[in-house]
């Protein structure tokens, strides 16, 4: 990759291509239980730009730029109040819509409270997440509908986690189906696992093939490996414009699940994911019940602070060398790291804060990461050239993907497989759907 190329799909600051791009579209911004009524304001870095997000008394979101627009004090340091934050330093009040209510300190005379509005920007919460959008549009596109944004809370379970590097590394690794025969299941032993478990294939052959095609929404892959009785074992994964992953870990039938990474400045990504409660997990156990070695559930968080990037802090991070255990990685567990999640986390971050593309040596089982990344490229082209980015008004393209394990015969079209699995998958939403020529 030029260096050129990797800037543009890398930086996302105010005024970049991509940046501007993902502005286009209702961004996940914080947890709604994030925001306490009336309680203190909460310091938000989104696209390189520093805010505040805050919920008034009466339970109204806003958010907006952290630097009050009188004298450029932090509102971080604001009063929650009936209708608003007020600005300690003067005492003038803010509304969620940056609308200046109060400036007590000038005589009314003089008040141009009426014309003056902080920078913030439109809020709207659903199923238990703050959306937020940051675009120059007057009136912004329709919220994002993808399937497992649009699942009550109640049957959803949402996470968070901050990564310290750049949101392309934690999206492309998410995109990489071949790393979890090595980095989550390398230790284990093919005669361990429980043949009757369809996603034991990801781990009895470890050298996957692929098909890769863009879509409407984006791009995906089908990976696949042969099985008994002429058929093959799929793993289906999508990338979603803007930062979107809809990982395979899972059976495809109720395998509603996505990760968000958002970009919070150039070096830093909240981790926003979604899982149905009534799923079935990928290969997890071996066949005499047991766990395996380094997939134990580890979620263990420093509790949050009020720094900038002081949220969401897994206790295993790179200043203790992630915990890694070097006994169990040379006796038991293949990274010596213990969660899925960690193990992701430990290889994206140990690449640096952006990674220099111009250094890798990409190889077949690298044709999703390729793809992708010339999908976003000519998206930031087209969009340089006064044109929508994908999926931007047509909510419904979103809508078209899962994601997941199945098995199918081997003389069918993989295009025409998947078909078959949406058409046949649990759809509690009701919005999942296929149209042919969403895969290209």
């Amino acid at each position: 990759m030029k260096a050129e190329e990797n800037e543009l799909l890398t930086r996302v600051g105010p005024g970049t291509a991509m940046g501007n791009l993902m502005r286009e579209y209702w961004l996940p911004a914080c947890l709604a239980s994030e925001l306490e009524a009336g309680g203190s304001p909460v310091r938000l870095m989104l696209l390189g730009e520093k805010l505040v997000a805050f919920r008034t008394p009466e339970g109204e979101v806003g958010i907006m730029d952290h630097a009050c627009p009188h004298r450029c004090a932090s509102l971080f340091y604001g009063r929650n109040e009936s209708g608003g934050l007020r600005c300690v330093y003067h005492g003038w009040k803010f509304a969620p819509d940056g609308q200046c209510l109060e400036q007590p300190n000038v005589p009314e005379a003089n008040s141009f409270a009426h014309r003056l509005k902080a920078p913030a920007y439109p809020c709207i919460e659903r199923n238990g997440i703050v959306w937020t959008y940051m675009g120059k549009r007057e009136t912004p596109p329709p919220l994002t509908a993808i399937e497992a944004t649009l699942v009550p809370q109640s049957e959803i379970r949402l996470s968070c986690s901050l990564r310290n590097c750049n949101y392309l590394q934690v999206l492309e690794g998410e995109i990489d189906t071949s790393h979890f025969g090595f980095l989550h299941g390398g230790s284990v032993d093919a005669a361990d696992l429980d043949p009757k478990d369809i996603n034991s294939y990801s781990l009895l052959d470890r050298t996957p093939r692929y098909h890769v095609a863009e879509t409407g929404a984006g791009s995906m892959y089908a990976s696949y490996r042969p099985a008994p009785n002429g058929q093959l074992y799929y793993r289906v994964a999508h990338y979603l414009f803007p930062f979107y992953t809809q990982f395979p870990d899972g059976v495809f039938n109720r395998n509603i699940v996505l990760d968000a990474a958002v970009p919070m400045d150039d070096e830093h990504t909240m981790i926003f994911t979604w899982m149905f409660r009534d799923r079935e997990a990928g290969v997890r156990k071996l066949k005499d019940g047991s766990a395996i070695p380094g997939l134990e559930r580890n979620e263990d968080y420093q509790p949050n602070g009020t720094g900038w990037f002081e949220r969401w802090r897994t206790v295993a991070n790179g200043q203790n060398d992630y915990l890694i255990d070097r006994d169990a990685q040379a006796r038991r567990s293949y990274s010596g790291v213990t969660g899925v999640q960690l193990q992701d986390q430990v290889v994206v971050e140990s690449m640096g804060g952006i990674v220099d593309r111009a250094k890798e040596n990409l190889s077949v089982s690298d044709h999703m990461i390729v793809a992708t990344r010339r999908r976003i490229l000519r998206a930031l082209a087209a969009h340089d050239e006064g044109m929508r980015p994908p999926g931007v008004e047509e909510t419904q393209m979103f809508q078209q993907s899962r994601s997941g394990a199945f098995m199918a015969d081997s003389a069918t079209d993989w295009r025409e497989a998947y078909a078959e699995q949406i058409a046949s998958a649990d759809n509690p939403t009701g919005v999942l759907h296929f149209n042919k020529a969403f895969v290209r």
